[in-house]
């Protein structure tokens, strides 16, 4: 029999392999949905991705550069469909303050119409989750908030703005506490997109 996560007869007698199918299953899903909202508006998945980020992140992230690590593409891919993007009118370049050969981008008033006609692609798998207990629900978010984390430190996950990479975040007597919050958190408390997040120095 062949160790292969893929084989289904190793699956059978292997939990981890099993869990990486679901979650490619979970994956294929998500892309399905994005695929056909973005059919349904002339757009391609990386420009509904690019407009949902720029519309709820800080300017600071809403460069091609620092998207491309997003979503783990290339700049040029990025760069392209931010083109795509700049002439249907959707979002519009702002120069930086600081750099005068660099820029950010924001949304045009066409681009936030978009963004509410877009923004609910996910709801199908969001409807399945809720019915999940909470307890359940709780205990899924840690397990993936961990394995997040830890592609983050293994370098395949370029970015993420999750608790546990944070200098803030703090394990006290076994619990999670934010620094910056001055509480201690609960696991449903921790999050996976911070918008105060702060790396921490690994050196």
């Amino acid at each position: 029999m062949t160790d292969s996560i893929f084989n289904p007869e190793y699956q059978n007698h292997n939990t981890s392999s099993k869990i990486i199918v679901a979650l490619e299953r979970i994956s294929q899903a998500f892309k399905v949905l994005l695929w056909e909202k973005a059919k349904t508006f002339g757009l391609s998945p990386i420009q509904i991705q690019i407009l949902l980020f720029i519309a709820y992140h800080k300017q600071d992230f809403c460069n091609v550069s620092y998207i491309a690590n997003e979503f783990n593409v290339t700049k040029p891919t990025v760069s392209d469909a931010v083109k795509a993007l700049i002439k249907k009118g959707h979002i519009e370049k702002k120069a930086s303050l600081s750099d005068s050969r660099s820029f950010s981008m924001v949304l045009t008033p066409s681009g936030k119409h978009l963004i509410t006609e877009t923004e609910d692609f996910a709801n199908p798998i969001n409807t399945q989750i809720e019915t999940l207990e909470p307890s359940k629900r709780e205990d899924v978010f840690k397990s993936l908030s961990q394995v997040i984390y830890k592609l983050n430190q293994a370098g395949i996950l370029t970015v993420q703005r999750t608790c546990y990479g944070c200098k803030f975040y703090d394990n006290k007597k076994g619990g999670h506490y934010c620094n910056l919050l001055d509480k201690p958190l609960k696991v449903s408390d921790i999050r996976i997109d911070c918008p105060e997040f702060d790396a921490k120095n690994t050196e």
